[in-house]
């Protein structure tokens, strides 16, 4: 029988580890294309209006229909975002425009994310997303706030209507105050697919009108719950896996020491 060796040990019980991240990471892969919003095409005025009717910016995966802006970081409350519909910059209160409100210069996410007028020419921003398996349930989660256009003034409420293959799910309704932000928050939704491509779709609804209230949204992310469940491993699996490898690398360790 050939000996056991410390090295050999850790070899195998490094490969297996590799093995067990790379099948938890598949596990958990985004089904969102751009759901962080960082691939766009834009003019050289910068991130702007990202519409349909109005196509200054376009961003990769896609579609909008509404007065929805993209925002870069920094942007929201300093040089804005360009509206080529009424050729100029759209801004948000901030601590920049004359509103200690909070407004950071990005998400918790990072980089550029999307403002959605909830009150004027509202539309959606959809994607349809591939790769489900009809019957599994997936985790929709992504960053969102409430704030208001800069130039106005008054109380504002907002919130998201949420669809995956059509249904609808919606998040509470947040109530803003005169140039106010909200702050961010995580918002995660369950949704059953119904078949493989399904569109999801995000719909700011506002009040109220004249006194633009602006939702925000970035990390878009959609993840399995049942998919390859079969394969994945159980925590008590993981538990002996990781138990057992050091079990090996600790005995051949001491027949090590006692031949020395």
């Amino acid at each position: 029988m050939r000996s056991c060796t410390f090295r050999k040990a850790g070899r195998i019980g490094f490969s297996a580890l590799s093995l067990l991240a790379f099948a938890i990471s598949a596990h958990a892969t985004n089904l969102i294309v751009n759901g962080s919003f960082e691939s766009i095409t834009t003019g050289a005025k910068g991130p702007g209006q990202f519409d349909s009717a109005h196509p200054y910016t376009t961003v990769a995966g896609w579609a909008s229909s509404g007065f929805n802006f993209v925002l870069g970081p920094g942007d929201a409350d300093t040089t804005g975002s360009w509206s080529s519909e009424y050729t100029g910059y759209l801004k948000l209160w901030g601590p920049n425009d004359g509103s200690n409100n909070g407004l950071p210069s990005t998400s918790p996410d990072g980089g550029n994310y999307i403002g959605l007028d909830g009150a004027f020419e509202v539309g959606a921003i959809t994607q349809t997303v591939s790769g489900l398996t009809a019957g599994n349930t997936y985790t929709l989660s992504f960053y969102w706030a409430d704030a208001q256009q800069a130039g106005y003034t008054g109380t504002t409420t907002e919130q998201f209507k949420v669809t995956l293959g059509g249904v609808e799910q919606d998040t509470a309704i947040v109530d803003n105050v005169n140039h106010g932000f909200s702050g961010w928050q995580l918002q995660t939704f369950d949704f059953t697919a119904n078949s493989t491509s399904e569109l999801l779709s995000f719909l700011a609804v506002g009040t109220p009108t004249g006194v633009p209230p602006f939702a925000l949204l970035d990390g878009v992310s959609l993840t399995a719950d049942t998919v390859g469940t079969e394969s994945a491993p159980e925590p008590g699996s993981v538990v002996l896996l990781v138990g057992g490898l050091m079990g090996l690398m600790g005995v051949c360790r001491l027949r090590r020491l006692f031949k020395s």
